[in-house]
């Protein structure tokens, strides 16, 4: 679950933090970074929780109105079809997603306003409504409306953005991406799978934990270095000027460059530019870009800038 983008952003915002902090150390900058990881990961358990809890106020609500005084017609007969979504009846039982919200206590009862704000919200969509009044829906039909209530309505809601924030300091942004790989796991349910269907895991193999390992250490061990090469193609820039973000990015960046030989140089700088676009100023990007592609230019024509082509590689 957790790609070479994510890797890439919480590398920067580790360093990024331990260049601000006095007394830090290697060890302690790398556990830090597999600890932001490993709260990344609770966030994916703790929004595909989410859809649960939605689920249960919408049957809690019917139950209520149901138990009326004076019920309406509708209200004893009300449309079930939200509710008995066979998604999210194979989500509720399967063991892996309870294993984990168990073991790392994970849940909503402490914000019952955000749960009661995204029902309401999601209600009111067309979507919703074309659902609910479908002549027939099945299991496709099921997994579509919570894609599309992720998408359209969870990432958008602001004062959920704010919850998840207040919640973790490590769940800062990475509401966007997480949400992605909720999406992502929908698709990939499959209703014969039952109770045992599987998650997707915190990394996709050990070559990505190697590779957040190695960056984050090749950065602390060579930061001197990578910073008078950052140094030699600013000369003409005040140091003051220069947003501390960017030199944090650009150092990473030269790290990878120079210790992955497998990573193409294209693929590095289009990553480390997005960050900086999306992390640091206005321009930084387009600042970022032209002192990497100098710094590039002259590990070339000395020969300190090996890349191997891997035909059978698709790591990014």
């Amino acid at each position: 679950m957790i790609n070479r983008v994510l890797l890439r952003i919480k590398i920067v915002q580790i360093l990024y933090s331990y260049y601000k902090s006095a007394g830090k150390s290697l060890p302690v900058a790398e556990k830090e970074l597999f600890h932001s990881i490993e709260k990344t990961y609770d966030l994916y358990y703790h929004l595909l929780q989410l859809s649960v809890e939605i689920t249960r106020f919408a049957s809690n609500r019917i139950e209520t109105k149901r138990n009326r005084l004076r019920p309406t017609t509708e209200d004893l007969n009300p449309n079930t079809r939200f509710i008995d979504n066979s998604f999210i009846s194979q989500l509720t039982k399967n063991v892996q997603f309870n294993e984990y919200l168990t073991a790392h206590k994970l849940s909503w009862v402490n914000y019952p306003e955000i749960i009661k704000e995204l029902f309401e919200e999601i209600i009111c969509t067309e979507f919703y409504s074309d659902y609910m009044n479908a002549s027939t829906v099945d299991y496709a039909a099921d997994k579509d409306i919570w894609r599309k209530i992720f998408k359209k309505v969870i990432l958008q809601n602001e004062n959920l953005d704010d919850s998840i924030q207040d919640q973790s300091i490590y769940w800062t942004d990475d509401i966007e991406m997480v949400v992605s790989f909720v999406i992502k796991t929908i698709k990939r349910f499959d209703l014969a799978k039952g109770e045992e269907q599987e998650l997707l895991p915190m990394f996709k193999d050990q070559e990505d934990i190697d590779f957040a390992s190695k960056l984050i250490r090749s950065v602390l061990t060579k930061g001197p270095a990578l910073r008078e090469m950052i140094d030699l193609n600013t000369k003409n820039w005040e140091i003051d000027r220069i947003a501390f973000m960017d030199i944090v990015i650009m150092e990473v960046a030269l790290a990878e460059l120079m210790d992955f030989p497998t990573i193409p140089v294209n693929v590095t700088l289009n990553e480390y530019i997005e960050i900086a676009k999306a992390y640091s100023t206005e321009k930084s990007g387009t600042f970022i870009n032209g002192v990497l592609d100098n710094i590039v230019g002259q590990l070339k024509k000395e020969n300190k800038l090996i890349k191997v082509v891997m035909f059978s590689d698709n790591k990014k």
